[in-house]
Order: C-alpha cells, then structure tokens, then sequence
C-alpha cells in the first residue's frame, strides 16, 4: 500500500500539472490501473486498455455533464 501512494504522490507532484479536487478520482483510476497492471511493459499495458475499450460508446453529455451546442 505505501507503494501505491508513494507513486501515486509522485504523479502528482511531478507529472500531472494543477490537479483538480473535482478530477481526483480519474487520476486514482489512472494509477490504480497503472500499478495494478505494473508487471506489463508500456505496449502490453496499452494493448490491455484498449481491449476494455472496445464496442464502448463515450456520449458527449457523459463526456461534458452537459447536452450538445445548439446550432442555427
């Protein structure tokens, strides 16, 4: 456990750039897929993601929390 939250400190402190309270939780999902899949190399990790992505739809409301634009 102190591994986890001494990678997850340092992503913070040194990777990402103004970490908002609001998205918090999508950088912990980040580094818990990260360290959890950690015996992968890069290109296994990214092959891995991209299979639990497949057939998925991402909505724009789901995106942004808001409908589409209105355009004239």
């Amino acid at each position: 456990m102190r591994e986890l939250w001494s990678l997850l400190k340092r992503a913070i402190k040194g990777t990402y750039v103004s970490v908002e309270p609001f998205h918090l939780f999508r950088y912990l999902d980040e580094q818990a897929f990260r360290f959890n899949n950690r015996v992968m190399n890069d290109a296994e990790r990214f092959a891995h993601a991209l299979k639990g992505i497949i057939n998925k739809r991402l909505t724009y409301t789901a995106l942004t929390g808001s409908e589409l634009p209105q355009t004239c």
